[in-house]
């Protein structure tokens, strides 16, 4: 069973989450600084397993967002001599 590259992303963003929190609590520094260097190895990977997976879309730029489509817009001048 494949794995989506999504479970990637939220253990990632946990972990620099947490190393934020850490240091914000004064953790000890061995402890930030091994889960940092995780972390770095994590985004690595993250990366890696993004760019790597086989997603295809039938979408393209002219569908722009789907929640929030764009729609053509007029814009009308009332006076068109502006000075």
């Amino acid at each position: 069973m494949k794995q989506s590259p999504l479970l990637y992303v939220a253990i990632t963003t946990l972990l620099l989450i947490t190393i934020t929190i850490m240091c914000a609590m004064n953790f000890p520094f061995n402890w930030v600084f091994y889960l940092t260097v995780i972390g770095q190895i994590l985004v690595v990977i993250m990366v890696y397993k993004v760019l790597t997976d086989n997603y295809s879309t039938s979408k393209t730029f002219e569908h722009f967002y789907e929640d929030f489509p764009i729609e053509p817009i007029e814009v009308r001048a009332e006076n068109e001599k502006f000075r």
